[in-house]
């Protein structure tokens, strides 16, 4: 009786050998070719890229140039790095930076934390109709813009009758002008910022804990480990990863504090605090027509965050090898 056996079909780039399964290097267009549709699915958004992200970045020549539009990119004087020099040396360069960094500074401290500590609730939640609506509640002004998020808060704290300008105004028993105190300025930034992203980075979170195994937390319960340890030992470690990338994402974006949310929030009585690199560059740029000159100051915006994201990066991976994003 002939009886044949039927080897078992292996996955191109496979071999098998002496009771051994031995992988082949594939070739990268072979590669391309068993997973097409993969890469055709990349297109969008590699010509997204492309297009609006890459291609402008030839633009940043006339940092290094007197700029002039009729004359045109090539026609224009090459004057190397003049324009940096004068930013570095105007008064300025301290005052943007001095403000930048303090909202950056709040941004980090405060504004990436709070989402952490709304997802470790949320995740505590037992009851799972509460524990979706109040994630909605949170998640939706997500999708609000900056112009309604700033025409809410000025209709709110006018001072011609707004409720919460009428309302802190009665437990402080004085008027508080949170539109036009420089010293509220920046924790009105934060809290519109918290208000409007915290709802996002939440669910990013909460993705990363769905991934977490219900015995690991079973097993700390019959070993007799309290809420507090459970998240400490459990929770907080599942997130570890996602808490590093998503801080060194931050960094890269420390000197770029927003320019919608700050533009529209800005008036004459808080400029002194209110002035940062995106809106000096475009009241410069846009404003005043010295194109160069606010390239120069946008590129050197762009370079800090570049090295801030590498450093962070390095100092992950010393920490944990097994953190940072590359």
């Amino acid at each position: 009786m002939d009886v044949s056996v039927k080897k078992p079909q292996l996955k191109a780039g496979v071999e098998q050998g002496d009771g051994l399964i031995i992988k082949k290097q594939v070739g990268f267009w072979k590669h391309v070719m068993l997973h097409k549709w993969l890469y055709i699915m990349l297109i969008p958004g590699i010509l997204y890229f492309a297009i609006f992200r890459y291609a402008p970045m030839w633009g940043i020549i006339i940092a290094f140039q007197n700029y002039v539009p009729h004359l045109g990119v090539f026609g224009s004087q090459f004057v190397g790095f003049t324009w940096f020099q004068e930013f570095f040396s105007s008064p300025d360069f301290m005052r943007l930076l001095g403000n930048t960094l303090a909202l950056g500074f709040l941004n980090i401290t405060i504004g990436f934390v709070v989402p952490i500590i709304l997802a470790l609730l949320l995740n505590e939640m037992r009851i799972q109709i509460f524990k979706r609506c109040i994630q909605t509640a949170i998640y939706v002004p997500h999708f609000v813009s900056w112009t309604i998020v700033a025409s809410l808060t000025t209709v709110l704290l006018t001072s011609n009758g707004g409720f919460l300008f009428e309302l802190l105004s009665n437990i402080f028993g004085r008027e508080i002008h949170v539109l036009t105190d420089p010293k509220l300025f920046r924790p009105m930034i934060v809290i519109q910022g918290i208000w409007k992203s915290s709802g996002f980075g939440t669910i990013i979170y909460l993705a990363a804990l769905a991934s977490v195994d219900v015995e690991q937390y079973e097993a700390a319960i019959v070993d007799g480990a309290g809420r507090f340890k459970r998240l400490w030992h459990i929770t907080l470690p599942a997130i570890r990863s996602t808490i590093v990338i998503l801080l060194i994402l931050n960094c890269g974006s420390f000197l770029s504090t927003g320019f919608d949310q700050i533009f529209l929030m800005t008036n004459s009585l808080n400029r002194s605090v209110a002035d940062v690199f995106d809106v000096f560059v475009y009241n410069i740029g846009i404003g005043s027509g010295m194109f160069s000159y606010a390239t120069a100051v946008g590129l050197f915006r762009s370079l800090v965050g570049i090295i801030l994201i590498v450093t962070a990066n390095l100092v992950a991976k010393k920490i944990d090898p097994d953190a940072g994003i590359f």
